[in-house]
């Protein structure tokens, strides 16, 4: 899959945050946005998921070609995208393994065996060090925030989608859970060849991804794309000398 986010402009009623963005990620590529509070990120991210209250007043969001600005958020995950929540919520009443099946069933349009179902999560959860008890919770309930970035991982790890989006998986993280998310994604991309945007505020997961594509996000835009050389200008310089 090729996602290409052409000229967008989108925002809250009338008031636009992206102002004009461009930016293409392919299946085997990997991505980094990175910007300061406030800059569009999320924004960005949420748009091209048709999130509720999000309107695009100006350019188009394709896949392969083919705008998917018509779509719902379900069709555009059926075909193979996902997105990873800065703030996943807590659903009360759905299980957590209920959920991870239908999600899994919706997006492949198909059946699931729950044997097989149980099989891949035992074996993911134990990957990145999770609680055997999330089996049996509702759907992020009494999980802290670390432990919710972990189960989006997971959910995505079983999805296996074309391209997926990240926003902040390392926000609520300690180092040693940076370490095994990080490490967790870069074997989904590995098994899979999927093409990954990760948003962030911090280069410390980064220190274990090493994307190829750099993008700096301020007010909206995209000020300055690369490499690994614009990880270390802000890690020495900060936002300020990109013209904050």
């Amino acid at each position: 899959m090729k996602l290409e986010i052409k000229d967008l402009h989108a925002g809250i009623e009338k008031k636009d945050i992206i102002k004009g963005v461009n930016l293409t990620v392919k299946e085997g590529e990997a991505h980094v946005i990175m910007g300061p509070n406030g800059s569009g990120k999320t924004t960005l991210a949420k748009a091209v998921f048709g999130y509720p209250g999000i309107k695009v007043s100006k350019g188009d969001i394709l896949a392969d070609g083919r705008s998917i600005l018509p779509l719902k958020t379900d069709a555009r995950a059926q075909l193979g995208l996902f997105l990873g929540f800065q703030h996943p919520v807590e659903i009360e009443g759905v299980g957590f393994v209920n959920f991870l099946r239908a999600s899994r069933e919706a997006v492949s349009q198909g059946q699931t065996s729950m044997k097989e179902l149980m099989k891949d999560i035992k074996l993911l959860s134990s990957g990145l060090k999770m609680d055997d008890s999330i089996i049996g919770r509702a759907l992020n309930k009494g999980l802290s925030g670390g432990e919710k970035k972990k189960a989006e991982i997971l959910q995505m790890a079983l999805q296996k989608p074309k391209i997926a989006i990240l926003d902040e998986p390392d926000s609520g993280l300690d180092i040693d859970a940076v370490k095994i998310v990080a490490s967790n994604i870069n074997k989904v991309v590995e098994e899979t060849r999927m093409g990954l945007l990760v948003i962030t505020h911090y280069n410390r997961i980064l220190s274990y991804m090493h994307p190829e594509h750099v993008h700096v996000m301020m007010d909206g835009r995209i000020v300055a794309d690369g490499g690994n050389e614009l990880i270390d200008r802000i890690e020495k310089e900060g936002y300020e000398s990109f013209g904050r």
